[in-house]
């Protein structure tokens, strides 16, 4: 009962990267946005595993190369992501996002010599008309629609990157990977600027509350990508990342799409509900065929910014 909610816990905190992004409303330019979530995420994990094992931070200096390399994929993603977020409706960036395990597909294949099952057929075409119905070329929100795809693939290819070196992370690495996406986004303090984190802002649609965009920030990097860190290193013990990655490619992108509803009054049209429900289900469908046969597989904590897939 407690890893499953933990694990609801976990899929909530994922599903509120849009909201906060979309909360600072424009005052930090968001790539310094994430380098200043990264930042608090890699402190909150440093912190919460010597909380709860007693041990200080190792340098992973024998994981050195692949630390740095994940580190600059993780700044990658979470900067594409986050953009996509500025620019499109939630619904938008979590769906479009969610062709991450046909990249995933498409890179073990031809990097990895991963093979193709019959099934990849129908789950691919099925990916097609959801694509097709959801039309990321239309509404006016081309580019945001685009760099979520670019999301989608640049996760992937963290995913393979791991796959082929055979990486089992662990939690110290992920958070030192953390930090190294951190300082990758550094110079955007001096490219774009500090922003206006200590602004104060008042919001009507959460009952007129009035905080320094700074909260929102600190949300951002604690609660949707540190805290889900965390949690997912212990639901990980109770369950496979399998079984996780199953239900996260569902409910995550159904609960962050619902809090862009309720918090931001987003409602998406029918073209990209029916095409997103199609993508969503064929990204389930895959991850599962791709799943069978690795149930007791080495967990790789591939987990990056909002979500994880069977790495």
């Amino acid at each position: 009962m407690k890893t499953f909610l933990l694990l609801a816990l976990i899929t909530v905190s994922e599903a509120t990267i849009g909201v906060f992004v979309k909360l600072t409303d424009g005052h930090i330019p968001i790539h310094t946005l994430t380098f200043y979530a990264m930042s608090f995420a890699a402190l909150f994990l440093f912190a919460a595993r010597w909380a709860v094992t007693g041990q200080a931070p190792r340098f992973p200096v024998g994981n050195l190369k692949d630390t740095i390399v994940i580190g600059i994929l993780v700044a990658a993603q979470g900067g594409f992501f986050n953009y996509a977020m500025s620019l499109v409706p939630i619904a938008n960036a979590v769906i479009f996002w969610s062709v991450a395990p046909f990249f995933v597909f498409l890179f073990s294949w031809f990097f990895l010599g991963e093979k193709a099952r019959p099934a990849y057929v129908a789950i691919f075409g099925l990916a097609l008309i959801g694509i097709v119905l959801a039309n990321p070329l239309g509404e006016g929100r081309q580019l945001g629609n685009l760099v979520a795809l670019a999301t989608g693939a640049i996760y992937a290819a963290m995913v393979t990157y791991m796959r082929y070196e055979g990486l089992t992370e662990t939690g110290n690495d992920i958070a030192w990977s953390l930090l190294t996406a951190a300082l990758a986004l550094s110079p955007s303090l001096v490219l774009f600027g500090t922003g206006s984190p200590f602004e104060w802002l008042a919001y009507s649609r959460l009952g007129g509350l009035e905080v320094p965009v700074f909260v929102w920030a600190l949300g951002l990097g604690v609660i949707s990508t540190g805290f889900a860190y965390f949690g997912i290193s212990i639901v990980l013990r109770s369950i496979t990342a399998n079984i996780y990655s199953l239900v996260d490619i569902i409910v995550s992108p159904v609960v962050a799409a619902t809090l862009g509803w309720l918090v931001f009054a987003e409602m998406p049209g029918q073209r990209m509900i029916a095409g997103g429900a199609l993508l969503l289900g064929a990204g389930f469908w895959l991850t599962r065929e791709m799943s069978r046969g690795k149930e007791h597989e080495p967990v790789h904590a591939c987990h990056i910014s909002k979500r994880a897939s069977n790495c």
